[in-house]
């Protein structure tokens, strides 16, 4: 281990920056596989809020679209601040564990504890339910934040190389989907075993509050920080860390991008289960095709990580995402009954999909080591703090647009949870489709000449490294 320790501008006290070494060797399997199981639990909860919650508030708790838009929209605000916040405190969190390890530790029971109490349906009026979601939804939230910034905070510091980066995101997004994916079997076959809907929601959340508490536990006891920043003296505050982070222009970019990307996912995934439900008719079979689509995602993402080694991130997401659009304009012109071709296209889908995952994550640790380059600081949790809250504000946007559509539409609550399901006018018909389909294509279209313009290609990037390199080496000895 080695220590320097240098002024950034003068006049300020100097900060510490102590490093493991100064080339940290690649990482072990173990500590990829110890890494990745750390997002098993953000994945159970984006893949079942995603394909589930919207249902759940509509036809099993009982409100009404637009109450349930407005709680998505409330916790967005909470969440706007809760984010960049909690990641700048992990920036300046000093133990002996490290900066971001001891968040997972005291994190993962209240964030467990939160996921159960959501998937509850008390037994109170719809004004108690409005508020019993809202301040369940605010806890959630906040749990969630404070495991899940500081978890993706650590990529950058566990892994320095530009391609191992993309292979450690592999590990991450491989644990995320077939977490995902166990968490569709498992939460379906305890939801067909309960005696009703509401008691196979309850189950299931206590069954998912385990594994995310017991996998979050994995990842702090088993990874290690190879980095940390000691001193404070010389660290911007919380608004001028974003003033400067805003700054950094490939930043403002991959953020464009991940949101625009996740966005359009949560609008297929948050609308699915009533697609298939409403308009194909066929909500049995709406388990196997979210199954489908997330083994797909997973296939492709070991794929893609392979392909972007060869050809950069930039081209593959031309690639992949070009691909999903495609997928995307044809699945609009789906008609009831023709479910076998829904089930090719979503598995096609998942094939462009998965670019939407990988590459926005893989670009992000390049930021902050042009962040580093110019500020002479490590503020890992500053950037993954504000790409969390894309990550839930895509998820937030696409159940709140769509309730306010569906609610405006004549969205008919189901009076009795469960089949034989309401018929639902054709307006909500259209919307389904449109948000499924269509919407996301525009969306997707936006983010292409952000890409284009991106500028922190491999060369790019091995450059800044090495100009870091050099930094801290003449810095060691001064």
């Amino acid at each position: 281990m080695w220590v320097i320790t240098r002024p950034i501008d003068p006049g300020k006290s100097a900060t510490k920056i102590t490093f493991m070494s100064a080339s940290p060797p690649p990482l072990s399997v173990g500590r990829k596989l110890a890494y990745g199981v750390g997002d098993v639990g953000p994945a159970l909860v984006a893949t079942l809020q995603g394909f589930f919650l919207n249902a759940f508030l509509l036809d099993v708790a009982g409100l009404r679209p637009a109450s349930a838009a407005t709680i998505f929209l409330i916790v967005k605000l909470w969440d706007s601040a809760n984010d960049p916040l909690i990641g700048w405190l992990s920036d300046r969190t000093r133990t002996r564990w490290g900066r971001r390890r001891p968040w997972l530790l005291f994190g993962a029971i209240p964030f467990g504890l939160a996921w159960y109490l959501q998937w509850q349906v008390p037994d109170l009026t719809l004004q108690g339910l409005f508020w019993y979601y809202l301040v369940v939804a605010l806890l959630l939230d906040t749990g969630i934040t404070a495991v899940n910034v500081p978890y993706t905070a650590l990529t950058p510091e566990i892994a320095p190389d530009y391609h191992e980066r993309t292979n450690l995101n592999t590990y991450r997004f491989s644990f995320s989907i077939l977490g995902g994916t166990a968490a569709l079997i498992v939460h379906e076959t305890l939801l067909r075993s309960a005696a009703n809907l509401v008691s196979g929601f309850a189950i299931s959340a206590a069954v998912m509050g385990g594994v995310i508490i017991v996998t979050n536990l994995i990842t702090f006891y088993f990874t290690e920080e190879t980095f940390f920043q000691e001193a404070r003296g010389s660290e911007p505050g919380f608004l001028e860390g974003f003033v400067i982070a805003f700054k950094n222009r490939p930043f403002v970019m991959v953020t464009a991008v991940y949101l625009l990307t996740w966005l359009c996912i949560q609008f297929v995934q948050a609308n699915m289960q009533l697609y298939v439900r409403y308009w194909m008719g066929a909500d049995e079979q709406f388990i196997f095709l979210a199954l489908a689509l997330q083994v797909s995602i997973f296939i492709s993402l070991v794929i893609w990580s392979k392909v972007s080694e060869r050809l950069g991130k930039r081209r593959v997401y031309f690639l992949g995402i070009g691909f999903w659009i495609i997928i995307e304009v044809i699945l609009f012109f789906i008609q009831p009954g023709q479910m076998t071709f829904l089930f090719i296209l979503a598995i096609l889908a998942g094939v462009g999909a998965s670019v939407g995952y990988l590459i926005p994550w893989s670009m992000l640790p390049d930021v902050v080591d042009l962040d580093e380059l110019h500020t002479g600081l490590r503020r890992e949790g500053v950037y993954y703090g504000f790409f969390v809250f894309l990550q839930k504000l895509g998820i937030s946007l696409g159940l709140a647009v769509s309730n306010l559509v569906f609610d405006a539409a004549g969205y008919i609550n189901d009076p009795d949870p469960g089949p034989p399901f309401p018929v639902q006018p054709t307006a909500v018909l259209w919307a389904l489709r449109l948000f499924v389909s269509l919407v996301p294509v525009i969306i997707l279209l936006a983010s292409f000449p952000i890409v284009y313009k991106y500028p922190l290609t491999a060369e790019r990037h091995a450059e800044i490294r090495a100009e870091l390199k050099t930094r801290r080496r003449q810095t060691k000895h001064d």
